[in-house]
């Protein structure tokens, strides 16, 4: 049950927004296996003064930042191929590969309140961590 944040410096589209949400909702699906209904993600739009990025950046205004909390245990390699999925599924938005950051934190599943405040680790999530 990732949560996800992808954090942009310019407007786009509504159909692109939600292609960009779906995007990196597919990319989770791909990479960690999650069901396909698990979908806690959100796109928040900077004023690009608010959101500094490196200057070395060709296309500044395409870069984005995308913040994904996850549950401990999946695999460096299950990571390699979020990072890899979530650049290639966001290319078609004109996203530049090397405009993107993939930010993964893991924390324990006691420390996830869910589904009327019970902890993660008491409750079946309905899908394995361990992959």
């Amino acid at each position: 049950m990732p949560s996800s944040q992808i954090d942009v410096r310019r407007r786009y589209e509504v159909g692109e927004e939600v292609g960009i949400i779906d995007a990196v909702q597919d990319a989770l699906i791909a990479a960690f296996a999650i069901p396909p209904g698990d979908k806690h993600v959100r796109l928040v739009v900077h004023e690009p003064h608010r959101f500094a990025v490196p200057p070395r950046l060709e296309q500044p205004e395409r870069y984005t930042l995308v913040t994904i909390d996850c549950f401990s245990g999946r695999s460096t390699e299950a990571k390699r191929r979020l990072y890899k999925e979530v650049v290639t599924r966001l290319t078609p938005f004109g996203i530049p590969a090397d405009h993107v950051t993939v930010l993964l934190r893991e924390s324990d599943t006691e420390n996830w309140g869910l589904r009327g405040g019970h902890a993660a680790c008491d409750i079946d999530l309905g899908f394995t961590v361990e992959i």
